[in-house]
C-alpha cells in the first residue's frame, strides 16, 4: 500500500458526526443523579486518539451547532488537539438542529452495559455534498482519511458526503479507510438492508482499508461467508474472518487491508481480546489478552487508531496489528471514549509488558 510521506499538513482527517455521551458510571441510568460528559463519535475518536496518544496532526470534518452543547463539544475537541472543520448550523432555541446525545451506563459483573440514543433532528445527519471545501482542506496534503458506516447511515445525504470526501482524498493521494459498523436499525430508516448495501458498495469502491468483522462484511458488503449466527466454540477464532477475505477481494480487488477486533465477553468487566489483519495478501493474528474492563466503549476505535498510526509510521504489518490491539486494550481501562494512554505505554503492552506497579 502506497502511504504518503510525512511532509503533509494533515496526517489524518476523519469525517463523521460528533456526539456527547452522558455517563453515570456503574449506576443504572434510570436511577442516576449525576453524569460525566464524554465527547465521542466513531470517526472523531480515531482523530482524537491519533493526536493525543500518537502525536499526529489530525482533523475532523463534522457538523456543529451554535449552542452551549456545541460549545462544550468544541472545547473538548480543542483539548484533544484535533483541528476542526465545522459546517455550522444555527439552533432555533427550541427544536434544533441538535448535537446527538448518547446515554449509557457501564454495567458491572453480570449486569450488562446499556447504551441508547437521541439522534432526533441531528445536525450531522443534515450534512450533504458541497458542505466542505475538500480542495482547500487537502491543499497542504493529507496522508490518511477515515469515515464509517454509522455516519453513512444517518441520512440519505451523509453517504454521499463520504463518497465525495473519498474521491477528493484519492485525488490528493491519501489512504482511505472505512469502518463498516453495519447498524440495521439506522439503515432501516432510509431503505433497509438493500439500500445499505447499495450505498456501502458505492463507498467501498473508493476505499483502501476496511475495518469490520465477519458480520459487517456479510451484511454491509453483501459478500458470502459462514453463518454468522452459528454458535462457535470461541469468538476469538479468526477462521470466519480469514475465510471471507477471498470473497471480499474478489468483489473489491483494490482493497489492500481488512482488520477487526475479536472479543469474547465473559462478564461486563472480563473480556478475552484479540485482533486480526489481512494485509497485502497475508494473514496476521494478535495475541489474546484477558482484560479487566472499566469502560468498553471506544475499544474498537482504539484498535483502528493504533493500526493506522503504525502503518503511517512505516511499521511492519504484524507490529501494526499488535500496536492496534494493545491500544484498544488499554482504552478499555479508561473512562470515556478516547485515549488517555501514551505511546510508550502502548508499545510496552504490545511487547508483553505487565501491570506490575511502576516505581
Amino acid at each position: 500500500m502506497n502511504i504518503p510521506s510525512g511532509d503533509c499538513d494533515l496526517d489524518f482527517l476523519a469525517l463523521g458526526a460528533l456526539v456527547h455521551r452522558l455517563d453515570p458510571g456503574v449506576i443504572p441510568f434510570r436511577t442516576a443523579s449525576s453524569f460525566d460528559v464524554h465527547v465521542s463519535g466513531g470517526e472523531y475518536n480515531c482523530a482524537a486518539n491519533l493526536a493525543s496518544c500518537f502525536g499526529l496532526d489530525t482533523g475532523i470534518a463534522t457538523a456543529m451547532v451554535d449552542n452551549g452543547i456545541g460549545e462544550l463539544i468544541q472545547r473538548q475537541v480543542r483539548a484533544m488537539g484535533v483541528r476542526p472543520y465545522y459546517k455550522q448550523f444555527k439552533h432555533d432555541g427550541v427544536r434544533g438542529p441538535n448535537m446527538a446525545t448518547v446515554y449509557s451506563d457501564r454495567g458491572q459483573g453480570v449486569r450488562a452495559p446499556v447504551v441508547f440514543y437521541n439522534r432526533a433532528n441531528e445536525a450531522g445527519a443534515m450534512l450533504k455534498p458541497g458542505d466542505f471545501d475538500w480542495s482547500k482542506i487537502f491543499a497542504g496534503g493529507c496522508r490518511w482519511v477515515h469515515s464509517g458506516g454509522i455516519f453513512a447511515a444517518l441520512s440519505e445525504t451523509t453517504a454521499e458526503v463520504v463518497i465525495e470526501m473519498f474521491k477528493a482524498a484519492g485525488e490528493a493521494g491519501a489512504v482511505r479507510s472505512f469502518d463498516l459498523n453495519y447498524r440495521a436499525k439506522l439503515w432501516d430508516t432510509i431503505g433497509g438492508l438493500a439500500k445499505g448495501q447499495e450505498m456501502i458498495a458505492r463507498i467501498v469502491e473508493h476505499v483502501d482499508v476496511l475495518i469490520g468483522n465477519e458480520e459487517d462484511l456479510q451484511k454491509g458488503l453483501g459478500v458470502k461467508g459462514p453463518d454468522v449466527e452459528k454458535k462457535k466454540s470461541s469468538k476469538l477464532d479468526p477462521e470466519n474472518f480469514f475465510g471471507m477475505i477471498g470473497n471480499v477481494t474478489e468483489k473489491y480487488p483494490h482493497v489492500k487491508a481488512v482488520a477487526t477486533t475479536l472479543r469474547e465477553v465473559h462478564s461486563t468487566n472480563r473480556h478475552s481480546w484479540s485482533a486480526v489483519l489481512w494485509y497485502d495478501g497475508e494473514n496476521y493474528t494478535a495475541p489474546t489478552a484477558e482484560l479487566d474492563v472499566l469502560d468498553r466503549i471506544g475499544g474498537g476505535d482504539g484498535f483502528a487508531s493504533g493500526l493506522i498510526y503504525s502503518l503511517l509510521d512505516g511499521r511492519p504489518a504484524a507490529e501494526a496489528l499488535k500496536i492496534g490491539w494493545a491500544h484498544g486494550a488499554l482504552l478499555t481501562t479508561f473512562p470515556g471514549d478516547v485515549s488517555r494512554a501514551t505511546l510508550a505505554e502502548v508499545e510496552a503492552f504490545a511487547e508483553g509488558g505487565s501491570a506490575r506497579v511502576q516505581r
